[in-house]
């Protein structure tokens, strides 16, 4: 074989090596984008949920240390919510333990006033149901981010991509950890 075959063969394997890993690094970004889009998602259920708990709250049917607790609750999750808009450090690593832990205060306090007999309220049910359809939003939303997370950590183990460092400087995603329970309105 002539020296021009062996130079053909090694330029036609180089160029397959360099489309593989563009098009691992290619598909890298994407599943980062996805973790991203998800996470928005998640934030904007969770920001509609105490947006209809804080309605619960404000809507005078419960009596006023329920109404209280909830509205604290619910106002501290919008507080959450706005904090993270304009924080940059949380929209890299994902939703932080302090957001976390106020989430699940918001969903612990939905389980205590939501009550069977509250619940059975006139005018209760309409605003349960939809704390419920919310919750609902919340636990799916976390899912899809939890499935995104997970795939980017399994394509990041990959012996290729972490040898040819194709994830660069981009933090390593992180899975929501909260009670997002939904209470039980019927």
């Amino acid at each position: 074989m002539y020296p021009w075959g062996w130079i053909a063969i090694a330029v036609a394997v180089l160029a397959l090596i360099a489309w593989y890993l563009s098009y691992s690094a290619a598909r890298l970004d994407r599943l980062h984008g996805r973790v991203e889009g998800s996470l928005s998602a998640l934030d904007a259920q969770l920001v509609r949920r105490a947006e209809t708990s804080m309605e619960l709250a404000n809507s005078g049917l419960l009596d006023p240390a329920s109404s209280m607790l909830l509205a604290d609750a619910a106002g501290s999750s919008l507080d959450a919510s706005d904090a993270t808009e304009v924080s940059s450090e949380v929209q890299e690593h994902g939703v932080d333990q302090q957001r976390a832990t106020i989430e699940t205060d918001l969903t612990i306090t939905l389980l205590a006033v939501l009550t069977p007999e509250t619940v059975v309220q006139e005018g209760v049910s309409e605003y349960a149901h939809l704390v419920q359809q919310a919750g609902a939003r919340v636990q799916l939303a976390r899912r899809f981010h939890d499935d995104a997370v997970r795939d980017v950590r399994r394509v990041r183990a990959k012996p290729v991509v972490r040898l040819f460092r194709l994830a660069g400087r981009t933090h390593l995603p992180q899975m929501v950890q909260f009670d997002d329970r939904i209470p039980q309105t019927d």
